[in-house]
Order: structure tokens, then sequence, then C-alpha cells
């Protein structure tokens, strides 16, 4: 199988990325090159939940911009998806079309369960069948992702509205929030885990649990672990008895308090309270003491699910 350059567009309720990986079956992506930007759609909403005209022309301007830059650096193929934040817009079609009529590119919108069953093939495929059955949680801007399984595909793979942005949004009222805030917020959490957590653990006791995704990442660099630019091959690891730690601790924190924390961008500090809670409670819920951070997640997942499709 000869090698091939895939390009990527990840269009996710924070942020839009363009990844350029180099890549064959049997190998792991290597990544060539990368930029995003902070379109945070879940922010760009109209009353009625639907997504704005400038959210809109700037996301068709990054594509056309990614397809420029993409072509430029070789790439044969380009792949665009989208998740929750398109996913449960009034007028998410009206965007895709959008892009499609104006920058010439087709975006596939994922499922939640999707986005879970491929994240699960990124981990599954990074830590190996030595790992044994794998738990993997992935809190994005606009949903959780949970799916859980022995074999590269899960047996249990769910998407539930509780993603940072999404419920700092609904819930997080006030700079720092309020104590009224920070319980309904909580509440709302437990209360969507509660329903589901029968279903994950029926499935089976992990023996890991893997955590996924920008807001594991910081909570994880807040309570000691090693940076991004030690690289991807440092364990890193993020504890239930850490969380409990933080948790009231972000809550007393104004966001821009949150920006000077180790690993915390400006731009991620607003929703950093919500994921710590919504991380929490999976970890509480679930029974679960220590999640490793993994580093590869839904968009390695579907270049992986791409490469397995091509013939050799």
């Amino acid at each position: 199988m000869h090698a091939v350059r895939l390009g990527v567009l990840d269009i996710g309720s924070n942020t839009v990325h363009l990844l350029i990986v180099d890549a064959h079956q049997g190998a792991a992506p290597l990544p060539a090159w990368k930029s995003k930007i902070s379109l945070r759609l879940a922010e760009h909403l109209l009353p009625d939940g639907s997504i704005d005209k400038d959210a809109i022309d700037e996301l068709v301007d990054f594509a056309r911009q990614a397809q420029v830059n993409a072509e430029d650096l070789g790439v044969t193929e380009f792949l665009a998806f989208a998740t929750s934040a398109i996913r449960e817009a009034p007028n998410g079609i009206a965007v895709i079309q959008a892009v499609r009529e104006r920058a010439g590119l087709d975006v596939e919108v994922l499922s939640g369960p999707d986005e879970a069953r491929l994240t699960f093939l990124a981990v599954r495929r990074w830590f190996g069948w030595s790992a044994g059955r794998i738990l993997v949680l992935d809190i994005g801007g606009g949903s959780l992702e949970l799916a859980s399984g022995a074999d590269e595909e899960p047996d249990v793979a769910l998407s539930l509205p509780l993603g940072a942005g999404r419920v700092t949004r609904d819930y997080l009222v006030g700079d720092p929030p309020k104590e009224s805030s920070v319980r309904a917020a909580r509440k709302e959490a437990r209360a969507a885990l509660g329903a589901v957590v029968g279903q994950i653990l029926r499935a089976g006791e992990p023996r890991i649990t893997v955590a996924t995704s920008k807001t594991f990442r910081q909570l994880a660099r807040i309570t000691g672990a090693a940076p991004s630019s030690d690289g991807f091959y440092v364990r890193r690891t993020l504890s239930r008895d850490d969380l409990h730690t933080w948790v009231p601790k972000l809550a007393s924190m104004t966001a821009g308090e949150r920006a000077k924390l180790p690993g915390v961008s400006e731009a991620r500090s607003s929703q950093l309270l919500a994921g710590a809670i919504v991380a929490e409670a999976a970890l509480d819920l679930l029974g679960i003491d220590l999640v490793e951070i993994g580093p590869w997640a839904l968009r390695e997942g579907v270049i992986l699910r791409r490469l397995d499709g091509m013939q050799t």
C-alpha cells in the first residue's frame, strides 16, 4: 500500500482544526502540518439555536483556505466532518450546504454514537490489544462521548449533551459562577450520566479507562501532568481525588484566573469548570479512580477508518 497524504477538517463546537497527515495501512498516521481557528460555534447561536451568519462566513473562509493549504502541501485526499454544534443546530443542514456551495467541500455530519465509536477506534489502536477492555471518555464543546469494549468496535457507544461549552452556556452564570449555578450544573451532569451508567457498567469492567480531548488534557495538566511539549509518549493521568480537590478551586476562580493555570488557554478558561464538573461526575458514577490521558481521539479515528476502507 503506497503512502497517501490526507487532509482532515474537523469542525468542532469550539475549534475548527485542519490536520494534514502522511499515512498508509498498518502504520500510525504521521502529522505533517496543522492549523486551527477558535470559532466557538456554540457561542454563535441565535435565540432559536441556529448558527449565526458571521460564524458561517468564518467557517466557509477557513474551509476555503484549508483546501488551498492542503493543495499547496500535496494532499491527495481531503476529508471533512462536523460534530454536535452543527448536528444539533436547526440550520445545520444549511451550514453544510453553504460550505459545499461556497467552498466546494462536502462535510460529513457525525452522529454522537459515531463520534464515540471513532474515538474508541483511535484509542484502541494507540493502546493496543494488551490494554484489554477499554472505557473511553471524551468531553467536547457540545457533548460527552462514552464507549466501552474489548475489540475495535465498542460494545456500547453513547453521546450525552454534556459538552464543556454547552454546560457553561446553559448553567454557569457569573464570573466566577454563583454557587447555585455550580450546583445546577453538577445536578444536570449527574442526572444525565445516572440515566446511562448502567449500560456502561453492564458491558463489563474496563481494564483501563482512557480520557481524550482538550478538556481532559488541561485538567490533567493543572493537576501535575507533563506539558504537551514533552510529546505523545509521556504517560499522563488524571485522578478522581484531584478532581474532587480542583472542582471547588475552579468554581471560586474567574475565567481570567483560570487562564493563568499551567496549560490552560484563554479561549478555553471559561469552560474549564464545566469540563471538571462533568469529568468528576463521570468518574464518581462509574467508580473510576484514575484515567489515562490518550493522545489520539476523533480526528485520528476518522483517518484510521478511511485507511481501513482503502483497497490494498
